[in-house]
């Protein structure tokens, strides 16, 4: 366990990070405060003591390392345990699927909290540009997380990378697909889905922009072995594979059905992953056929959906909510960009503006034959600026979930006088093989 101390806002505080324990460490204490300061954070039920364990348990799987601080006048915390932290940071690292099959290492944020009665304090502000510079350090291009708030993370450099929606999918006799789905779904045994999920998964990130590593969660759920009150056994998940020409497996969807109260008859969408545009219609294609089933409901559809495209009758589908879901902060412009593939040969100058200083400067972006080549540039003349804007539009920008074009129509990228196509030209070169999509919440 590190620590250090500080005194943001007058108050003492001590900052720190520990790796999760197992429910059956000696030192397991330390880690279940923290779970219940993030429920406490997060205005959850106390978790029961199975629950708590089960968030332990997977914590330790993904390697994840937990950040509190910690109250340390003796005042500070009459009413609540001393040993729980007035506020939490977790993070862990996984890949990021930036286009073209690109997979480049990714720092994950996540259980971001501060207890009310010590927000404006500097808490947020201290553990975020700590952590990030730690990442950074450690050779990590970009961070990641998913926001419950949209007006917090701009500041420190995140920009929107992704979105999706809920969507009602009406299953009756105007569900049909325009054209023959190719291969089969067979119906799974959920606990099959403990191997095969991850299987089925690691395809699928290879194929998708803005696709991040899952945690150990995912599988445990399209196994049916954790309920998200209990952390127990979820006895409601019923699994769907699909079958590519050959008998490979290649898509799944994990589904639950609503219960006879609910009308009309619905099926709720748990997870679907498909690796394929053939998986993902041939599962869409099996659901639609569900017996006595006239609803299906999705929270996490993506917002370019082949589904409505495919269908006879694109009205079938109606949209929610849509949300921003994935956010991104380059930490290394060089390495960021370095590591990808452009889809448009060319040459621009970059300048970058950075709330936390980390890739403050100028860049020169250039690409021969999709091949990136990206050198900071030590003289500083605006004149030569092709495009100016803040880290978190390079980074909503970096796996093709935004055109810059949309970023410079908004206001948030100032196109330089002598390059009036300029946002159209890095647009060009980011251009991503499919539309970007995230499928993990963290």
């Amino acid at each position: 366990m590190g620590a250090d101390t500080g005194t943001p806002g007058g108050t003492d505080y001590e900052i720190r990070r520990f790796r999760p324990r197992p429910a059956s460490s000696p030192d397991y204490a330390d880690t279940k405060r923290w779970i219940e300061a993030v429920h406490y954070g997060f205005y959850q039920k106390p978790g029961r003591d199975e629950l708590t364990a089960r968030i332990a348990e997977s914590s330790v799987a993904d390697d994840r390392e937990l950040t509190g601080a910690y109250a340390t006048s003796p005042a500070a915390a009459p009413a609540l345990d001393a040993g729980r932290p007035v506020a939490t940071f977790a993070t862990f690292r996984k890949t990021l699927n930036v286009g073209h099959g690109v997979l480049v290492p990714a720092h994950m944020v996540t259980a971001v909290t501060v207890r009310t009665d010590h927000r404006r304090r500097g808490l947020l502000r201290r553990l975020m540009s700590e952590d990030l510079a730690r990442a950074k350090a450690d050779g990590v291009p970009v961070a990641a997380l998913t926001a419950s708030e949209a007006s917090i993370y701009r500041r420190f450099g995140y920009g929107v990378a992704t979105h999706e929606r809920s969507v009602s999918v009406e299953t009756g006799p105007r569900f049909r697909l325009a054209a023959p789905v190719r291969g089969r779904v067979v119906a799974a045994d959920p606990a099959a889905m403990l191997d095969l999920a991850p299987e089925i998964f690691a395809r699928a990130h290879r194929a998708i922009p803005g696709s991040l590593g899952r945690q150990e969660r995912y599988r445990l759920r399209a196994a049916g072995q954790w309920n998200e009150e209990t952390g127990g056994e979820d006895h409601g998940v019923r699994v769907a594979v699909h079958l590519d020409e050959q008998g490979t497996p290649d898509g799944y969807a994990a589904y639950a059905f609503r219960g006879w109260e609910t009308e009309p008859p619905t099926m709720e969408l748990r997870d679907v992953v498909a690796a394929t545009p053939e998986a993902y219609l041939g599962l869409w294609d099996f659901l639609g056929s569900l017996d006595l089933i006239e609803r299906i409901e999705w929270e996490d559809a993506p917002v370019d959906d082949p589904l409505v495209w495919a269908l006879e009758d694109p009205r079938v589908v109606r949209t929610g909510s849509v949300r921003d879901m994935l956010w991104l902060r380059i930490l290394d412009v060089e390495a960021a960009l370095s590591a990808r593939k452009l889809a448009h040969d060319g040459e621009l100058v970059l300048r970058i503006q950075d709330p936390l200083g980390f890739t403050d400067g100028r860049y020169r972006l250039s690409s021969s034959a999709g091949t990136p080549q990206v050198s900071r540039l030590a003289h500083d003349d605006p004149a030569q600026d092709d495009l100016v804007m803040d880290i978190a539009e390079l980074s909503s920008a970096y796996v093709g979930g935004v055109s810059p074009v949309t970023l410079a129509e908004a206001g948030r990228i100032r196109v330089g006088a002598g390059r009036p196509a300029a946002a159209t030209e890095l647009a060009r070169m980011l251009a991503v093989e499919r539309p970007a999509h995230c499928l993990t919440h963290f």
